[in-house]
């Protein structure tokens, strides 16, 4: 099939490389002429494991291409995939303008019947409104479907690859029937598609979305509930998890969550209930108690420290929102670094993938450390934002001599109390 995605972020770009590596060919366009310039040269402009390599091969295949001329595009594509931002308004609603405006060149070079799909995480009722802006500009027949994405960040190839499941949101069966074509090569082994009405299928996205992070943020809580109790959250969220109706994943307490997805989609998701004259109070709650939890983290650092950080110095483990990507939105990490750096205290960070998108922020504000290790001289204590791989079992003898005080705060739960306490460090988590 011949392929259009425009928007090249992380869920466009997955989407048109995985699409070109069951055999089509797909338009990748995006406004960002840099950007479109690095691809064009297999450069691919963050760190998603496994994706570089499939855009390259693909590129080198011809089926893959990338360019700014979004006529060229829609002339030649019978699929457009709508995959641009929807970046967070002031009010927690999701910003449509970059989706509409797209819908707007396609209203206007349309040239025979396609099939247009919003791939965009869009609030109910975003993929109609696509089809009337492209009705006002065009009499030409064409159908719309909404599809949206799935995508863990870091994992982003292999569940596109191996989707767990493929919504499509439709009005007429027959783009549905394409669409499940179009998919059937990630999907040989069973049919996992669920076709479903289009604001059905724009609410689900966010629906699955709010509901993991409630996990997270209700975790998050029973942690604050054992400190004070004197229980283990470790032995707490074995019984839960054994239990299938609860299920183990997403019960581990923490920093809490942040990135692209999370935070903005249960915020849109509770503005567009206001919209409608509800109100979501779980959700409203699950976004407050997320924050509070990195409050509280920093609570435990003063505490330790009688209130007063000035002239400390501190190391940082991980500063992306979670492991295997570079992406530091809404990342707890830089509401640590900011209140740090507040009270007087210096600061040494070190990660595996984003410290330039750090340093683009902070500058010589704070130190970058070219290893983990380095991080941990004269440092008056260690903090742990995320969890990466070559974070989980250090060599504890030889961060000891490094620090001035071997004091861990661990926002992940990494490691065990009782051994650490053994080696001598005094060792703060969550729920414990």
């Amino acid at each position: 099939m011949n392929i259009a995605v425009v928007g090249t972020g992380y869920v466009g770009l997955v989407t048109g490389a995985c699409f070109a590596s069951s055999g089509n060919n797909v338009i990748c366009v995006d406004i960002d002429e840099n950007k479109i310039d690095s691809l064009k040269k297999g450069i691919v402009p963050f760190f998603e494991p496994g994706l570089e390599d499939i855009v390259k091969t693909n590129i080198k295949e011809k089926r893959l291409s990338f360019t700014t001329d979004i006529k060229n595009a829609i002339e030649n594509s019978s699929i457009i995939f709508i995959a641009v931002g929807t970046p967070q308004s002031e009010d927690g609603a999701a910003d449509i303008s970059y989706v509409l405006n797209v819908a707007k060149s396609i209203g206007e070079y349309i040239n025979d019947y396609k099939i247009i799909v919003t791939k965009s995480t869009v609030p109910v009722g975003t993929t109609e409104k696509v089809r009337d802006s492209i009705k006002s500009c065009s009499d030409i027949k064409f159908d719309i479907a909404s599809n949206p994405e799935f995508l863990k960040e870091g994992a982003a190839v292999e569940d596109f690859l191996k989707p767990e499941r493929v919504v499509i949101g439709i009005e007429n069966p027959e783009p549905g029937e394409i669409l499940k074509e179009l998919y059937s090569p990630f999907m040989r082994s069973q049919d996992r598609a669920i076709t479903v009405s289009i604001r059905s299928s724009e609410l689900s996205k966010y629906a699955s979305n709010a509901m993991l992070a409630t996990r997270i943020s209700f975790m998050n809580e029973v942690a604050k509930l054992c400190e004070l109790v004197g229980a283990d959250v470790s032995d707490v969220r074995s019984v839960m998890g054994s239990d299938k109706r609860i299920g183990r994943h997403y019960l581990y307490p923490g920093l809490g969550y942040g990135g692209s997805c999370f935070p903005k989609d249960v915020r849109a998701l509770v503005n567009t209930a206001k919209e409608n004259n509800y109100e979501l109070k779980i959700c409203a709650s699950v976004d407050q108690v997320n924050y509070d939890q990195r409050v509280h983290f920093f609570g435990k650092i003063q505490q330790f420290f009688n209130g007063n950080l000035e002239g400390k110095n501190f190391g940082i483990w991980g500063l992306s929102f979670k492991p295997n990507t570079d992406d530091i939105r809404e990342a707890p990490s830089l509401f640590l670094i900011d209140e740090i750096l507040e009270h007087g205290a210096s600061l040494t960070v070190h990660d595996p993938s984003s410290m330039q998108h750090v340093k683009d922020i902070y500058g010589d504000r704070i130190e970058y450390a070219k290893s983990n290790y380095k991080v941990c001289e004269n440092k008056d204590a260690l903090i742990i934002c995320t969890e990466w791989s070559e974070y989980r079992q250090p060599d504890f003898q030889r961060i000891s001599k490094l620090m001035n005080s071997q004091v861990i705060f661990d926002g992940r739960n990494l490691y065990n109390r009782n051994m650490l306490e053994k080696k001598g460090f005094k060792y703060f988590a969550f729920g414990i």
